[in-house]
């Protein structure tokens, strides 16, 4: 087209848009002031020709340049009615980019003058503050201020004049603003400091009014200059900032002149740095003239002066390190902002800002109040929906929507989604049904989509144009950018946002005089949503990039980043467009179908599950729920409900009511409960009404400083509605009386609270009563706390007579800011009551759970005796006490005495404490008085220095009374614990009171009747010598006592040797402990652990009792003298104060040195002391010439028994009494450094002794040639038992001597050598001569010694057992040395164990064999084993009958014929030959038929073996001649196919045979019926075992038709085969026939109840029935019960482990058990007793083992089973392993331990034991036990410790493999 065309039709195209445009011209000034947003074109609006003026308008969109009128273009082709040949014009000519764009000059039209622009635009840029201000007189200074004060009104009004723009409604549209809930931060409220929040009420006449007068009033002005809002997205936080704006041109806050707003979002769009006035006067709107002057009257009138910065946390430059000084001093935007809260720009004016939550820049100063911003309660959205809707019916179908979708409702209570919300249901109520909106609006995402659908034009093809609007958005949000130029959008893009309203503009500085037109998103959440849409919808982006956008975003990260990120809401609306709802409209916009779209939903879905199932922090946990929620997908919501940990903790960030809604939603779809924990989170409010009917909640907590009364009313409307809620938590906040009138209201509508927490609440007094009024109507509460509230001491005593009067209070603890109720449940109480078996079976207990027992805790709560006189009284209505303690409080003398004269006619169970309450020394008398009427104190602690005053007390008679009957029959057997016996001996401790020697007589006077065989403590006093020697006069006064502490008095040594004179003055006094450094001095009378305090260590038991002539035990009497130094003149004044005391008498000295001439002073005097029957020295020196001088006692003094020296630092001298009958002495001289010169001389010594049983001289330093001296010394001393010379440093040179010297020695029995690592030396005697054995183990002989061995072997005649371990003898040197061996006579029994008989074989041994000197009657070999046993016979004879049957079967070869022949001389007599795990070859199998062809032969072992298939034909050949044969065993043996051929030689014609072993013997139908038939003739078998052979019912069927012949059988093993039920009719129907039956084994063959009743039949017919093992059948209960009716008589062993038993059965087996008096062993493991294991009351006389393991054995069960096992005086061995057993059952079983004389083993493996237990258990084991371990690997024992404790007591074993126990030292 021509230039002149182009110009007509543009002037024609002119024509046309301006008389289309007049038709409308108020939607021309819309898009007017979109486009020009700060253009002033009032002047244009008031032309009296509208065409006139709608062409001056479009003038001005024209001069905006191409972008902006190409937009404008658009937006008049959509949104107004044109004709379709225009708008294809106007599109073709200007909608696009390279359309024509003439200036409307060209039209030919008149041209007018350029518009005016608005303020802060039409003028050009001046310099404000860049010359010196001109001089003006005051009156023009003033003139210009006010026009400029003015100007800034007009401003506002222009700008902010309530029209708030959003999507959906033009820009015109006035919507009237609704108040969000305000709740202060950080600063002090200015006004009512009462009420935690502002809420700002609606209802009132202008409720935002109030909240801002009180924000800003004069009150204020004391208050912080800088005030931050606080506020989530969507809050309206920025709506807020205009409102204020357009309140304040409205001339509402009168007290501000002038107000500034600026948005930190426009002011990082500047780039240079500013001045404040260029800040104040450039960028927000300059004066027409006079800047200077201005801006000094704003200095001068600063207080007058509000700005307020939108956005800080979008504020992009950190605050510089140096702050301007000055107003002309430049920097960046933010760097002025620290300048003007700091106060060093414009001091004195008020900075408001707002922010998201998160980090504050540090420019803030610290005193700067913080509101929060929160969204709409009920109330305000039911507000905001009213202003929206402009009629009545659209108002109420929207609010009654409202009501019935929380979901909606609670999205609502964000501003801005609450506007989308009206928007869409404006859109859809016409056309919906009533409740629909459930369906079509369900999540945030939805409400966006529908506002869209809602907002696009009917007919209108939108989808390039969602798609541009999402483009736009990403690449925006990606580059940090939310406002865009007119050339980042394209002009449909922008004409279609501008046409929806989805985009604002406004005009942006960037800088002095340079502005522009800026646009954006009416919401950043807008932008964020059509972000995830193009992410979603867009096929440029990969599925891998869309699910790396699915994050979540810490909102603790916010506090490190100096910028709020912008893609937080992302992944939200991501999750929201996953839904399926989405899918259609998804669909149609992309045109890809849902396939394609689901499969990016899909990706979406999952990346949500991987987080899902990750372990969360508190925030991200929020942010997963509001996606999950999006997403509508059940499974998904499931899986992140039970994702959740049981306890979810929330520390630190602002919490929503949205948010809570959201986890809420999640939390519906868990199955299990959970623990909310809130602490330190910036709560709504109205929060709490979210979680309103959340049934999952079982532990909810808040504790925040935030949390009001206001929270507190909503909290109190949810909490009846969590039907699970046990634990409520409400700490730190600043609840008053009207939000606890709310919560006192609604815990009565939670019946099932266990623990309410009220903590650090500021509570005053009747608030604190108000909440201990309801404690009745809470069922099973268990504990309140009211701690850190003020309460003050009448409200405590109020508090306590509510606990005296309440029946479930339990405790009351109040200390200081403490206040604790503990309480027992009405309900549960009742229930245990009618429900436990146990109450209902004993009385005692009944009355028990019957009472209520209170505990009382008041200390240092300044109680005077005023106060103590009330609380008496109040006590004085409690039944029962449990514990008093009144400590640290102000009583005084007189307050204690009454307090306790007041306890003794309380019922106190446990203790009452009076510490720290000023009492005297006088005022100790008048206590001590007051309770010598008390019968039930137990202990009596006062310590005057350490200010304690404790009494402790014993149950009282009647709870006793059960105790007592129990404890009659076990005080003779067991010591008892605290908890069983009454404490019937009181304990007074006086320690540490400053008495002296003047004190004793009035102290006397106030204990006699006090302490009644108690125990009475005076340590740390200053009595003296002249004290003690009072009080002892003064102790019969005091009455028979139990000990008495004299420690740290100051005595000296004579005044304790003097105390030793009340063992014949003083009855009671038995014990006399004195360590003299520590000034340690007690007196103790014969009182067992019962009377010591609960939690002690357990006591040292007394040695064992003596007897009188007339036959009454006498209680030994003792005197401990430690860490001392004794010389001879104390020593012997000690002997002779000792002489005058009664026996028997333990004397025990620990001196830090002993003199020569005092131990001989010392054994000088012991002939003297015939009463005395221990003497010890322990940790003393001792001479190297005292064993000597102890070893002459023997014959010195007669009446010593036994001498134990250990390493010249312990020596132990036991005597014997003079009516004991004279016994046997043992010497016990161990690392004493005897050497080869000391062997005689005590050997002469000992030798003066009639009879020596033991003597012990291991680690000494004897050597080979002290051995040879004490063997040649041997014959003559008189040892009787054993001699003991272990670690002497010997070789093999003293085991030869040992073997030449035992000829002479014919009284030696056993003698056994080991030169290993750990040598071991015994040497066993008889009285008379006997045989003997010798063990040499690990000697290392070699081939020069063979000779020397074996001749003296054959000299030791009585010697008939040799044992060779690990000697290194080859198998040359085995044959030489029994080649040597030669013997008269007699039996010799030879036993080698070396490492290479296991690779030898048979033929090799058997060579060692044939060259013996004498007749091999017994040969026994085992490969794996390492070893042969052979046993010889002298003198070698022959057999010729045996020979000429030999050679009948001999067919070896030629090559082995010599061999063979001497072998067979040589075994002419063999009667046993046992081979055990042997591979045997043919050639040996040939051997091994010659070896059973043999006469003599009664018994065969064939065990684990192998034979090679060649010589099973031989093995059954020899089998078949053994005609003699009386045992056989082939058990284990791998026989292959020939098997049957094997057996059916074995037995045939064995008519002899006893005993018969085929366990685990491939038994099947052939060889089975060749052993049924072999078994009708063998009528002498007494034993036979086939366990492990798959025999089934058929089997059981043909055996025990076969077992009808065997009437002699004793033994039948049939364990692990496959017999049940059926099987165990045929083996019951035989047993009757089987009368000598003595043993059955039945294990592990799945036998039921049917099965078992009818064998627990037949075993009550076996009269000779001693062992039964049935143990890993499911027999179940009836079993048991059948079993226990009818035990067999002779009961020995009883297996039932894992047999199914229940309770029933154990107890009722129990009872049958009890008493049977040949029952040794006993198993029950693997069943589930469930603590009810079986009761002993007559006891086991017999039993050796019980084991008990993995029977669910608890603690309860512990003291019962512990007194059972003190009734089976012969147990050794106790299994309890895998049980449930603790602290308490290691206390009982270390109660019985001492007593249990042949226990060895006690397994404890795998139980709940903690270091007390163990420790326990030590002591236990310390008291003289002679357990050689206690297993207690896997228990609750931390490994130092365990490793400490076993260091202490090396017999407790907590490693997984079982240590190995100790060999006993002695016979």
């Amino acid at each position: 087209m021509d230039p002149i065309s182009f110009q007509l039709d543009t002037k024609n195209q002119w024509v046309c848009l301006v008389r289309l445009l007049s038709n409308d011209p108020e939607w021309l000034s819309a898009k007017v002031k979109f486009f020009l947003p700060n253009t002033d074109l009032g002047s244009r609006n008031e032309a009296p020709d509208p065409t006139k003026r709608v062409f001056l308008q479009l003038r001005e969109l024209h001069a905006q340049g191409p972008a902006t009128w190409q937009a404008f273009i658009h937006c008049v082709c959509m949104e107004l009615e044109v004709p379709l040949e225009l708008e294809v014009l106007l599109l073709s000519t200007w909608g696009h980019e390279g359309g024509g764009f003439p200036s409307p000059l060209e039209t030919g039209e008149e041209s007018e003058p350029e518009p005016q622009l608005s303020h802060g635009l039409k003028r050009p840029h001046q310099s404000c503050g860049s010359s010196p201000r001109p001089k003006q007189s005051r009156k023009q200074y003033l003139e210009l201020a006010k026009k400029y004060l003015q100007l800034l009104r007009t401003s506002a009004q222009q700008r902010y004049d309530g029209k708030l723009p959003g999507p959906g409604q033009p820009t015109a549209f006035r919507q009237a603003y609704i108040p969000t809930i305000l709740q202060w931060g950080r600063a002090t409220a200015p006004f009512n400091p009462q009420e935690g929040a502002s809420m700002g009420s609606p209802r009132a006449e202008d409720g935002m009014d109030v909240s801002l007068q009180d924000l800003f009033n004069t009150r204020a002005d004391k208050g912080p200059r800088v005030t931050v809002l606080l506020g989530k997205a969507g809050m309206g936080k920025t709506t807020l900032t205009r409102w204020l704006c357009q309140r304040w041109a409205d001339g509402q806050l009168d007290r501000f002149q002038a107000l500034f707003l600026f948005e930190f979002r426009q002011l990082n769009l500047i780039t240079s740095v500013l001045t404040l006035p260029q800040l104040l006067f450039d960028v927000y709107l300059s004066p027409e003239v006079g800047s200077d002057a201005v801006f000094q009257y704003l200095e001068e009138n600063a207080s007058g002066v509000l700005l307020i910065f939108d956005g800080l946390e979008e504020a992009l430059h950190p605050c510089s390190g140096r702050d301007g000084t000055g107003p002309e001093d430049p920097g960046p935007a933010l760097a002025l902002f620290s300048g003007l809260c700091r106060g060093t720009l414009l001091p004195g004016c008020r900075i408001m800002a707002t922010s998201r939550p998160g980090k504050l820049p540090d420019c803030l100063p610290t005193e700067a109040a913080t509101i929060h911003m929160w969204g709409f309660d009920g109330p305000r959205v039911e507000e905001y929906v009213g202003h929206f809707f402009s009629t009545q019916p659209l108002q109420e179908a929207a609010l009654a929507e409202l009501r019935v979708n929380r979901r909606l409702r609670s999205m609502c209570a964000v501003p801005a989604l609450c506007r989308v919300t009206c928007l869409c249901l404006r859109h859809l109520l016409p056309g919906l049904s009533p409740g629909q909106s459930a369906a079509l609006l369900p999540t945030v995402t939805q409400n966006y989509v529908q506002m869209v659908l809602a907002l696009i034009p009917p007919g209108y093809r939108a989808t390039s144009s969602l798609m541009g609007l999402g483009e736009v958005a990403l690449e925006a949000l990606e580059t940090g950018k939310v406002i865009f130029s007119a050339k980042d959008i394209p002009p449909s893009v922008m004409a279609f946002g501008a046409a929806l309203g989805l985009l604002t503009s406004f005009c942006v500085c960037t800088g002095p005089g340079q502005q522009q037109i800026g646009y954006a998103f009416t919401h950043l959440s807008l932008q964020e949503f059509f972000a995830a849409l193009h992410l979603m919808v867009s096929p440029s982006v990969e599925k891998d990039a869309l699910a790396r956008h699915v994050t979540l975003n810490s909102r603790w990260v916010l506090r490190t980043k100096a910028r709020l990120g912008l893609l937080d809401h992302v992944p939200a609306f991501l999750a929201g467009l996953a839904s399926f709802a989405c899918r259609p409209f998804l669909s149609q916009l992309t045109q890809q179908g849902e396939a394609w779209v689901g499969s990016r939903q899909a990706e979406v879905i999952q990346a949500l599950k991987k987080l899902a199932t990750r372990r969360l922090t508190g925030p991200k946990v929020i942010e997963l729920c509001h996606c999950v929620g999006e997403t509508q997908e059940p499974e998904l919501a499931s899986l992140t409900a039970s994702s959740l940990p049981y306890h979810l903790p929330f520390h630190n960030f602002l919490l929503t009511y949205t948010d809570l809604a959201a986890l809420t939603n999640i939390l519906e779809r868990r199955d299990t409960p959970i623990h909310l924990a809130f602490e330190g989170c910036p709560l709504e409010p109205c929060c709490p009404e979210a979680l309103a009917g959340c049934g999952q909640v079982e532990n909810l907590s808040f504790k925040s400083r935030r949390c009001g009364d206001a929270f507190a009313e909503a909290l109190s409307r949810s909490l009846p509605t969590m039907r699970s809620l046990k634990k409520l938590g409400l700490a730190g906040s600043k609840i008053t009386a009207r939000g606890i009138q709310h919560l006192v209201q609604a815990l009565p509508l939670c019946p099932h609270l266990e623990e309410i927490s009220f903590q650090d609440n500021q509570l005053k007094n009747q608030e604190v009563l108000k909440i201990v009024e309801v404690l009745p109507s809470l069922p099973w509460l268990r504990k309140l706390d009211l701690s850190q509230n003020n309460v003050s001491t009448s409200t405590l005593l109020c508090l306590t007579k509510a606990a005296v009067t309440c029946p479930t209070i339990r405790m009351l603890q109040a200390r200081k800011t403490d206040l604790i109720i503990l309480l027992s449940p009405l309900a549960e109480a009742a229930a245990e009551l009618h429900g436990s078996p146990d109450l209902r079976g004993n009385a005692s207990q009944s009355r028990e759970a019957q009472r209520r027992s209170l505990t009382l805790r008041l200390p240092e709560c300044q109680l005077t005796i005023y106060d103590v006189e009330i609380l008496i009284a109040q006590l004085r209505e409690c039944p029962y006490l449990d514990e008093v303690d009144l400590a640290g409080n102000q009583l005084e003398n007189e307050g204690c005495r009454r307090v306790a004269e007041a306890a003794s006619q309380w019922h106190i169970a446990r203790k009452l404490n009076l510490s720290d309450n000023g009492l005297s020394v006088a005022g100790m008398y008048g206590v001590l008085s007051a309770l010598s009427t008390c019968r039930t104190l137990a202990d009596l602690h006062i310590s005057l220095k350490h200010k304690t005053v404790v009494l402790t007390f014993a149950p009282e008679l009647e709870e006793q009374e059960a105790t007592q009957e129990r404890a009659v029959f076990l005080d003779s057997l067991m010591l008892q614990m605290p908890s069983e016996l009454p404490q019937c001996s009181p304990r007074i401790r006086l320690a540490h009171c400053g008495l002296r020697a003047e004190h004793l007589e009035r102290l006397c006077a106030a204990l006699e009747g006090s302490c009644r065989r108690g125990h009475l403590d005076l340590s740390g006093n200053a009595l003296g010598d002249p004290g003690a020697a009072q009080l002892a006069r003064w102790l019969p006064r005091l009455g028979t006592l139990q000990s008495l502490n004299l420690s740290e008095n100051g005595l000296s040594l004579d005044t304790v040797f003097s105390l030793a004179q009340c063992f014949s003055t003083v009855r009671w006094v038995l014990h006399l402990d004195v360590s003299f450094d520590s000034q340690r001095v007690i007196l103790r009378g014969d009182r067992r652990a019962r009377d010591l305090p609960a939690g002690g260590p357990l006591p040292e038991f007394p040695a064992g009792a003596q007897t009188s002539g007339i036959g009454q035990p006498c209680t030994p009497r003792s005197f401990c003298l430690t860490e001392c130094q004794l010389e001879p003149l104390s020593l012997a004044n000690l002997c002779e104060t000792l002489e005058k005391c009664p026996g028997p008498l333990e004397v025990k000295l620990s001196c830090v040195a002993l003199s020569d001439q005092s131990l001989d002073t010392l054994l000088w005097h012991l002939p003297r002391l015939p009463q005395l029957s221990l003497l010890q020295l322990s940790q003393t020196p001792l001479p190297t010439w005292s064993p000597f001088l102890l070893a002459r006692l023997f014959g010195l003094c007669p009446q010593v028994q036994k001498v134990d020296l250990r390493s010249l630092h312990e020596v132990t001298l036991h005597f014997r009494s003079s009516s004991e009958q004279k016994g046997g002495c043992c010497g016990r001289f161990t690392d004493c450094g005897l050497s080869q010169d000391h062997v005689e001389t005590l050997c002469k010594l000992l030798g003066r002794c009639e009879d020596l049983s033991q003597l012990d001289l291991s680690a000494n330093q004897l050597g080979d040639d002290g051995l040879r001296c004490l063997l040649e010394w041997l014959p003559p001393l008189p040892i009787s038992g054993s001699l003991n010379l272990s670690g002497n440093s010997m070789s093999q040179e003293s085991a030869l001597c040992l073997m030449e010297t035992l000829p002479s020695c014919p009284r030696v029995r056993e003698a056994t050598m080991n030169l290993g690592l750990e040598q071991s030396f015994w040497i066993h005697f008889s009285r008379e001569q006997t045989e003997q054995t010798l063990r040499l183990t690990e000697c290392i002989f070699s081939p020069e010694h063979m000779t020397r061995l074996a001749a003296g072997l054959s000299q030791a005649w009585q010697l008939t057992e040799l044992e060779l371990v690990r000697c290194c003898l080859s198998l040359e040197d085995l044959a030489a040395f029994l080649s040597l061996v030669q013997r008269p006579e007699g039996l010799l029994s030879l036993r080698v164990e070396e490492r290479w008989m296991g690779r030898a074989g048979l033929l090799a041994l058997s060579q060692v064999c044939a060259q013996a000197s004498g007749n091999v009657t017994e040969i026994s070999f085992s490969e794996t084993q390492q070893q042969l046993c052979i046993q010889l016979r002298f003198p070698r004879q022959e057999n010729p009958e045996a020979v000429a049957l030999r050679l009948a079967h001999c067919d070896l070869d030629t090559h082995h014929s010599p061999l063979f022949r001497q072998l067979m001389d040589r075994c002419t007599w063999l009667r046993r030959l046992s081979l055990s795990q042997v591979n045997i070859c043919t050639n040996g199998s040939r051997l091994l038929r010659s070896f059973l062809s043999l006469s003599e032969l009664r018994e065969f072992r064939l065990a684990s073996s192998r034979v090679s298939p060649e010589g099973q034909a031989y093995l059954a050949s020899g089998l078949s001649h053994c005609h003699q044969l009386e045992e056989l065993d082939l058990s284990n043996s791998q026989l292959g196919k020939e098997g049957s051929l094997v057996l059916k030689g074995a037995l045939e014609d064995k008519c002899w045979l006893k005993r018969l072993d085929l366990s685990h013997f491939p038994l099947d139908d052939s060889t089975l019926a060749v052993l049924a038939r072999a078994l009708s003739h063998t009528t002498l078998l007494q034993s036979l075992c086939l366990s492990r052979n798959d025999i089934g019912d058929t089997g059981c069927y043909h055996l025990s038709k076969a077992l009808r012949a065997a009437i002699r059988l004793e033994e039948l093993g049939l364990s692990h085969n496959q017999i049940g039920d059926t099987g165990a009719q045929h083996i019951a129907a035989i047993l009757p026939t089987l009368p000598e039956l003595r043993k059955i084994d039945l294990s592990a063959n799945g036998i039921g109840p049917t099965g078992g009743v009818q064998l627990v039949e037949s075993f009550a017919l076996c009269k000779h029935l001693e062992e039964l093992m049935l143990g890993c059948n499911p027999l179940g209960d009836l079993t048991a019960l059948r079993l226990a009716r009818g035990l067999p008589q002779h009961l020995r062993v009883l297996h039932l482990q894992s047999s199914r038993l229940g309770p029933e059965g154990a107890l009722s087996l129990g009872q049958a058990l009890d008493g049977c008096p040949h029952l040794e062993e006993i198993s029950l493991a693997e069943n589930n007793l469930a603590g009810q294991v079986p009761h002993l009351c007559r006891g086991l006389p017999l039993l050796r083992q019980i084991d008990l393991g993995s029977c669910k054995i608890d603690n309860q069960a512990a003291k019962p089973l512990a007194t059972g096992f003190v009734l089976c005086p012969a147990l050794e061995e106790i299994l309890l392993s895998w049980n449930l057993l603790g602290d308490e059952a290691a206390a009982e079983l270390a109660r019985v331990l001492p007593r249990m004389d042949r226990l060895k083993r006690v397994d404890l493996e795998k139980n709940q034991i903690t270091a007390y237990g163990a420790g326990l258990l030590a002591e236990g084991l310390a008291q003289g036990s002679g357990i050689q371990v206690i297993r207690l690997w896997n228990n609750h024992i931390p490994p130092d410790v365990a490793q400490r404790l076993q260091s202490h007591e090396p017999r407790l074993d907590f490693a997984f493999f079982p240590n190995q126990p100790q060999a006993p030292r002695g016979p």
